[in-house]
């Protein structure tokens, strides 16, 4: 992997430092100073959550362990590095820096917070800081200032080939503990253990990964955030839907795959069904594409989905302006994912902040832009039988168009999401999450 990184890293930083140039100058400052962070206390407690790297910081350095560090970068200047590598016999201390990377940077190792807030730019020097108030700071200076912040995020929509290469890997990962996944459902393993089966495969731990697994098995498949992991095997595995992905240096994948038990054939047709919509959306991830067109267009074709299996009998156009569709697909078609799992700037204007509202009847839609080489979205879309929507359709005019007994006969099986990380290119997209299914 490091063989692959090396050449493609100088490229990376020069982008970076370019940004941050542009970034600075908008701003007026002559310094970017940003933070990695430091973990969170828990509430009336001494211990502390999982530690996670600020996206900024790890945006220029592929180092996720490393709390209480900076980067200062100043135009013209090679970037420093502050390394905090305290003396502790209580915790693991983080190894001194190393890789392919290392060369880029002055390393400055220190002992302690204290020593670290010395090696940045004076107190008073216009320097625009990038991260959480830090209690050795003054209060008042330009923390996170807006017009660095927009200019940045703007820029981070567009990945690098670096940036590319590891959400590659963060899909193979991905991909493979999915496999390990899908062989635990076969064989009549419980939610709980499924995850287990995930996180040896992925060789990952629950901090380490971009976000929390949804793992359901049967009905629990109606709830799009089920996180609860039961710990017996129900009596019967009917379906199995899991969303979950893999960090490789702090770059997400985000994979969500429904299987029917074998035997459930309906149910397989109707996931078959989800899956070849979902690559033909996967297939307009072209540059000039408006994504919340693409949202809209999704509704339409699911509600064709569901006239041919039998769940509807009114019109596409019917069922999209009743509200039929958001019922079934009550969530947005996806989101830009990379440093973040919903990463910064769908719905940004332009490189100078702004808001792009998303389209009436769609408040749950994560990305409003127009697509652009060098982007990285998700297509997601979903079929769910959830009890609370589906009650609110009865008492509609177009109930008598439903055909309830078909959704009874679905309801057991929660419902199908599919999910695939996409990359926006100057022609064909690449889609990272099926090539790394082709070989996992």
């Amino acid at each position: 992997m490091h063989d692959r990184l090396a050449p493609l890293y100088p490229q990376h930083l020069a982008t970076l430092r370019e940004r941050a140039d542009k970034a600075l100058a908008l701003g007026g400052f002559d310094h970017l100073v940003i933070a990695a962070g430091m973990p969170l206390r828990k509430f009336l407690d001494d211990q502390d959550y999982p530690f996670v790297a600020s996206p900024h910081f790890r945006h220029w350095l592929p180092l996720t362990d490393a709390p209480g560090s900076w980067i200062v970068y100043t135009p013209g200047h090679k970037p420093k590095l502050v390394f905090l590598q305290p003396k502790d016999y209580w915790h693991v201390v983080p190894d001194a820096p190393s890789g392919y990377w290392v060369e880029h940077f002055d390393i400055v190792i220190v002992r302690n917070a204290t020593d670290a807030v010395a090696h940045l730019p004076a107190a008073g020097s216009r320097r625009a800081i990038i991260g959480p108030e830090h209690p050795l700071l003054p209060g008042a200076e330009a923390n996170n200032p807006p017009a660095v912040l927009d200019f940045l995020h703007w820029y981070r929509s567009y990945k690098t080939p670096y940036e590319l290469e590891l959400m590659r890997e963060a899909s193979r990962i991905g991909t493979r503990a999915h496999r390990a996944a899908e062989q635990a459902f076969r064989e009549g393993k419980s939610e709980f253990d499924i995850q287990l089966a995930y996180l040896d495969a992925a060789r990952q731990n629950d901090a380490e990964l971009p976000y929390s697994n949804i793992v359901c098995l049967n009905e629990h498949g109606a709830v799009l955030h089920y996180t609860h992991f039961d710990r017996r095997p129900p009596g019967q595995s009917r379906s199995f839907l899991i969303d979950a992905g893999a960090s490789a240096a702090g770059y997400a994948s985000d994979i969500t795959r429904t299987y029917a038990a074998y035997g459930h054939t309906e149910f397989q047709a109707l996931v078959d069904s989800m899956d070849a919509a979902q690559q033909g959306f996967a297939a307009k991830v072209r540059a000039g594409q408006s994504y919340p067109d693409l949202h809209v267009h999704a509704h339409h074709v699911i509600a064709n989905v569901l006239r041919e299996h039998g769940i509807i009998r009114m019109s596409a156009e019917a069922a999209l302006a009743g509200g039929v569709t958001a019922a079934f697909f009550p969530h947005g078609l996806g989101h830009p994912i990379g440093l973040q799992v919903h990463d910064v700037a769908g719905f940004q204007q332009s490189e100078r902040g702004g808001t792009i509202p998303r389209p009436e009847g769609h408040p749950y839609l994560r990305m409003t832009r127009v697509l652009e080489p060098g982007m990285v979205v998700t297509i997601e879309p979903g079929l769910y039988f959830i009890d609370m929507l589906l009650d609110e359709l009865r008492d509609q005019p177009l109930a008598s168009d439903i055909h309830w007994a078909k959704i009874d006969f679905f309801r057991p099986y929660g419902g199908i999401r599919i999910e695939d990380d996409v990359v926006c290119t100057d022609g064909a997209p690449e889609n990272l999450t099926r090539d790394a299914f082709a070989v996992s």
